[in-house]
């Protein structure tokens, strides 16, 4: 398998326990900072960082982030009509020079229609995917530099621009990759035609599946083809035990008032991907396994992504084979609290994988491991 992992970098907030503050992690520079050098020195391919009124600025943070990484890229998002497609365009490119072709862009349309007017944007589901595809269109255009010394001019239902051009070009052509998900009519419709990579969250493999050949379709027609990609938590232990044990206790003090509460704020949403994600459990502890190994406790209480993988290495990495085969290349991974998991995840799963953890490739100039008894060397591990 040649897969592309990406972790997370949690700007919500971390802990060890879901619903409650006990083993709570400040959300600062340098929490942040460890989470993505520990990503980047493991290797992992990028992270993604998450976007909305929850979060701290996905920009500012990246940007923080750019100069503690080497090979690290940042999967960031734009959000059409929050933003101007000339705004965005001198930011990707910028960001993009800066870190030397390191910008993944991530398009969010949105699904909380309360946040997106306290945020100034007032447009119903519909219109804003009008909106985004015009938005992709100047964006792309623009950076590509299409029309020349004159720029590039746009006329559309609810964007307009006239000579939108970019000074300095990113150093990714024509533009850095665009990633997009969503699982509504008009949002499979924008992404066959106009981004790069589908993503999709963690529904078991059959309906993920039919989404993968539905797009397929969508992009043929428009003589396109895309990559795919997969939200997940992921909960890996040296035993099936252990990782179902570590999933119980990840919500072992989440409240049922908790859990009404937050499937109440999710119902509101107009996000077809989240109303596929509650009924996914439709809020009840009990049928929390909705495929082998895969497991929807994150989403009683968490938006977005629900789902985990749970299971021993070998367990995780047969799912992990299992979405592939589906024609998954790109696998977004987060768990709790986020450090150490990222550490249990590469360790664990990247060897059967097929992802080389960086001490098997780089040059160690003496003994690997801790020295015993001031001077005996750990054995070499075969695995």
């Amino acid at each position: 398998m040649s897969l592309n992992i990406f972790w997370f970098i949690p700007t919500h907030g971390d802990s060890r326990y879901l619903g409650t503050t006990k083993g709570a992690r400040e959300i600062n520079y340098d929490y942040l900072r460890q989470i993505a050098v520990a990503a980047d020195t493991q290797g992992f391919d990028g992270v993604l960082l998450p976007t909305g009124r929850s979060c701290e600025d996905a920009w500012v943070v990246a940007s923080s982030l750019m100069s503690a990484t080497r090979k690290l890229k940042f999967l960031v998002a734009l959000r059409p009509g929050l933003t101007t497609p000339g705004l965005a365009v001198r930011m990707a490119s910028t960001f993009d020079r800066l870190s030397n072709g390191r910008l993944l862009i991530n398009i969010v349309t949105g699904g909380d229609q309360g946040e997106l007017e306290a945020d100034g944007l007032y447009a119903d589901h519909a219109k804003r995917y009008e909106i985004t595809d015009e938005f992709l269109r100047i964006w792309r255009a623009s950076l590509a530099g299409e029309g020349g010394e004159a720029g590039y001019d746009f006329e559309g239902k609810h964007l307009t621009v006239k000579g939108a051009k970019t000074l300095y070009p990113p150093v990714q052509t024509p533009h850095p990759p665009l990633y997009f998900g969503g699982s509504s009519e008009p949002a499979h419709e924008l992404a066959a035609e106009q981004v790069d990579v589908y993503l999709t969250w963690g529904e078991p493999p059959a309906a993920v599946a039919e989404k993968i050949a539905d797009m397929r379709a969508r992009a043929a027609r428009h003589g396109r083809t895309l990559r795919f990609g997969i939200r997940l938590h992921v909960i890996v232990r040296e035993t099936n035990e252990e990782a179902w044990a570590a999933a119980d206790d990840l919500i072992r003090y989440v409240d049922d008032d908790v859990i009404a509460r937050a499937q109440k704020a999710f119902a509101k949403m107009d996000s077809v991907g989240q109303q596929r994600m509650v009924a996914l459990h439709g809020g009840k502890r009990d049928k929390l396994e909705v495929s082998p190994n895969l497991w929807a406790g994150v989403g009683l209480v968490r938006g977005g992504a629900g789902t985990a993988l749970v299971g021993d290495p070998e367990t995780v990495a047969a799912r992990i084979k299992e979405y592939a085969d589906l024609g998954i290349d790109t696998f977004i991974f987060s768990g709790y609290p986020h450090l150490e998991e990222s550490y249990r995840f590469s360790e664990l799963v990247f060897p059967l994988i097929g992802k080389t953890l960086p001490r098997v490739t780089s040059s160690v100039t003496g003994p690997f491991g801790e020295i015993m008894a001031n001077g005996i060397t750990p054995k070499v591990s075969q695995s």
